[in-house]
């Protein structure tokens, strides 16, 4: 068996997001790990907002619209840690926004988790508030909700978590140095009333716009408004399909914006050369085997199956290899590629990961329409899907 070095990046022992038979990825080292042998150099780039530009509802001032203070929003539950303390159960990928200036109802909202491909839908509360003299955009939100719907990293941060589980506020890396903000420290917010909170640090929230995030209780005394946005997880449906649906539930005064965007890569080009770390693999793979499938989606898969190889198994099931793959399942998709001696070695990436390639191209995958079912015919879970497809969207912001 051929292998693959690996330039290693430190896994938090803390984090608990699901995975299904392998590792789960760790925070901002799920895109990192993917990677040999990497010479030592310059980090790669955070990836940017998952919500590109500004969000207009947000330049509402605090207090414009009434607040309607109460429980979160109905709709299907996003399933999120069992206490401030413990990591997120799973990573939900937004990908669409509704913007509300005057706020969505709570049938609006429960309505928009019952449309056709609708895995998940989130409320915020917003506006535009005071904070030391400059005005920000903040949202209020549930934070056990909220965290699934972050960047990966930003859900592993369990301090965070637990700082506005406790009242405290949080804001991006741009409003922190703004505003000079330093935690632990009390700051006013100033909206339809003035409130003291202290600052519990900066992260990325993957919404561009969006300054200071609060907790449901913050966000009722500053009189923010009820349910400004809704995020809304639909992995399955076309955009455009997703885009009439809603624009035909909420009519024609809110604002939608698409959070898929850029759409995943797809590489053509192959080389006659034997990959020599995981991203050429998971690259020549797609290209080779499965024509018209990003190879990202294979790095996701492998990232949250075993760690690119950290944890071959077997599992509790019987599955093995950088891929996981069930003995019987194997048995029929396996395959020697890449130059590889000797029969199918479920063990060696150079078989496993075109062997993946294979077995989602037979199932759809070389086609966006059916890529969100094949992900499901590799792990038969829905969250699975998600998790798979939010990951993947972070490898193409990072490495294109």
């Amino acid at each position: 068996m051929s292998r693959l070095l690996r330039r290693w990046a430190p896994r938090s022992a803390a984090v608990g997001i699901r995975a299904w038979r392998g590792v789960a990825a760790s925070g901002a080292s799920a895109v990192v790990l993917a990677v040999a042998p990497l010479t030592a150099g310059s980090s790669p780039p955070s990836p940017p907002p998952l919500w590109p530009g500004t969000v207009p509802a947000l330049a509402v001032p605090a207090g414009s619209a009434p607040a309607s203070p109460g429980p979160a929003s109905p709709g299907p539950a996003s399933p999120g840690p069992a206490s401030p303390g413990s990591g997120p159960q799973q990573i939900v990928l937004p990908d669409l926004a509704v913007i509300e200036p005057q706020g969505l109802s709570a049938g609006r909202v429960a309505r928009l988790g019952k449309l056709r491909g609708v895995t998940d839908v989130l409320a915020v509360d917003g506006a535009a508030i005071k904070v030391r003299g400059h005005q920000v955009n903040v949202i209020g939100v549930d934070p056990q909700r909220f965290r699934s719907w972050t960047p990966l990293a930003t859900a592993s941060d369990q301090r965070l978590w637990a700082a506005l589980a406790a009242g405290e506020f949080a804001s991006s890396s741009s409003a922190r140095h703004l505003l000079h903000l330093h935690a632990g420290t009390s700051y006013q917010l100033a909206g339809a009333s003035r409130l003291d909170l202290a600052y519990g640090g900066a992260a990325a929230f993957g919404i561009a716009g969006v300054d200071v995030v609060v907790n449901t209780g913050a966000s009722v005394t500053l009189g923010l408004i009820h349910n400004v946005a809704a995020l809304i997880s639909a992995p399955g449906v076309a955009m455009p399909a997703l885009k009439h649906e809603v624009r035909a539930l909420i009519g024609p005064g809110g604002k939608l914006v698409s959070l898929r965007e850029p759409q995943l890569p797809v590489d053509a080009a192959t080389s006659s050369g034997k990959p020599s770390n995981y991203i050429e693999l998971f690259r020549e793979s797609a290209a080779r085997y499965c024509p018209g499938m990003s190879w990202t989606v294979l790095a996701a898969i492998g990232q949250i199956e075993s760690g690119d190889g950290a944890n071959t198994g077997p599992s509790s099931a019987g599955a093995e290899g950088p891929m996981q793959f069930l003995p019987s399942t194997w048995q029929e998709w396996g395959i020697t590629a890449f130059g590889e001696p000797g029969p199918p070695n479920v063990m060696d990436p150079y078989d496993a990961v075109p062997s993946a390639a294979r077995l989602l191209c037979a199932a759809g995958a070389g086609t966006p329409a059916g890529l969100a079912r094949a992900i499901f015919a590799y792990n038969h879970a829905d969250w699975y899907v998600t998790e798979v497809l939010a990951l993947a969207r972070q490898y193409a912001r990072v490495y294109g």
